[in-house]
């Protein structure tokens, strides 16, 4: 992988200026690749991870869902995968091999709205057989980033 992609990978706010240092190209080498990265598709956003459990104000649920569906003749899982990776419940979606086909991360306001969604959008769905939600308590590590510190364990010990 070109290096100005390995540190856009781990950091997106890096200056031109930053990315001259750490690779020794010229800028406007630097600003050509990234455009032609974002116009091929192999830049397709530049994120900030958010450790939403720190957001006080702003809560949410979210959700993996196993979902076994039938491919559709001459197009496989494309059509179905699209169908459901449009609803804007639905963060993530890929194919899987095994027992499922598509893994889902939808995220909603609370249990309830995920629950809905599953029951009311995508179980419906003529191509889904079967679904299956395991719904997310903790999150400890995202994109290579661990999220919580090392806490000292607040539980009480039991004595008998």
């Amino acid at each position: 992988m070109d290096d100005i992609l390995e540190i856009l990978e781990t950091n997106a706010r890096v200056s031109l200026e930053e990315l001259e240092r750490l690779t020794g190209k010229k800028k406007k080498d630097i600003s050509r690749a990234l455009k032609k990265y974002e116009k091929q598709g192999v830049i397709v956003k530049y994120k900030t991870l958010l450790n939403k459990e720190k957001l006080k104000e702003e809560k949410s649920v979210m959700a993996i869902i196993e979902v076994q569906v039938s491919p559709q003749k001459d197009v496989g899982f494309d059509r179905v995968a699209e169908r459901i990776y449009r609803f804007p419940e639905v963060k993530y979606c890929y194919l899987l091999s095994g027992t499922y086909d598509l893994l889902l991360i939808v995220e909603g306001k609370d249990i309830h709205t995920v629950a809905r969604f599953v029951s009311e959008k995508l179980a419906p769905l003529s191509s889904v057989k079967g679904t299956v939600s395991h719904f997310l308590l903790k999150k400890y590590k995202e994109d290579g980033v661990t999220l919580v510190k090392n806490e000292k364990n607040q539980r009480l010990a039991i004595t008998y």
